[in-house]
């Protein structure tokens, strides 16, 4: 084969054009992907472009941390400092130690979740181990007086819970509580 300059140059030529159409075509698509104010600002520069992207990046990340805050505050995973939640009188508003009653009739069982504000998390708890126990929700109510949350389950427990369902719903539901409070 023959070593031709030109040839070389120009195959250096062909590879640099193509990728700065990738480049182009890959900051269109950056830019496409940012929103834009209004259709009437003039064409921003490359670098404004960029800027612009990275700032809108940073925009999404630090929502995202304060949605994930929020989302953490609402479930309940993220203990309150008891100090914080005093009102002016003195009184601790917000705190209470989860209660939960079980009570059978015939076929229904109805729960009864007593939680204070910080706790809302367990209502998803009982929830989910009424479903493991194959007991049907029919009703599920809440009504919030002052720091207190009531949570009302009404459910009805079939064929395909085990015998001695409503013992062992009521067992790991009193558990579950009872193992909250210890902390």
């Amino acid at each position: 084969m023959e070593n031709n300059p030109s040839s070389s140059r120009t195959d250096r030529k062909t590879i640099e054009r193509n990728r700065r159409i990738q480049m182009k075509a890959l900051y269109s698509q950056l830019n496409s992907l940012v929103p834009h104010q209004s259709s009437r600002e003039p064409v921003l520069s490359l670098p404004d472009q960029l800027d612009e992207a990275a700032s809108y990046i940073k925009r999404l990340q630090t929502n995202l941390e304060r949605m994930k805050e929020k989302k953490d505050n609402l479930m309940g995973t993220e203990r309150t400092n008891y100090a914080s939640m005093s009102s002016c009188n003195g009184t601790t508003t917000g705190l209470r130690s989860p209660q939960i009653e079980v009570r059978e009739t015939g076929s229904t069982l109805e729960v009864v979740l007593i939680t204070g504000l910080d706790s809302q998390f367990m209502f998803n708890e009982t929830i989910r181990v009424l479903h493991e126990e194959g007991a049907e929700i029919i009703n599920a109510s809440f009504s919030v007086v002052e720091d207190t949350v009531f949570h009302t389950i009404h459910s009805k427990v079939g064929d395909s819970a085990p015998s001695n369902g409503v013992a062992r719903i009521s067992q790991r539901l009193n558990k579950f509580v009872q193992d909250d409070n210890a902390f």
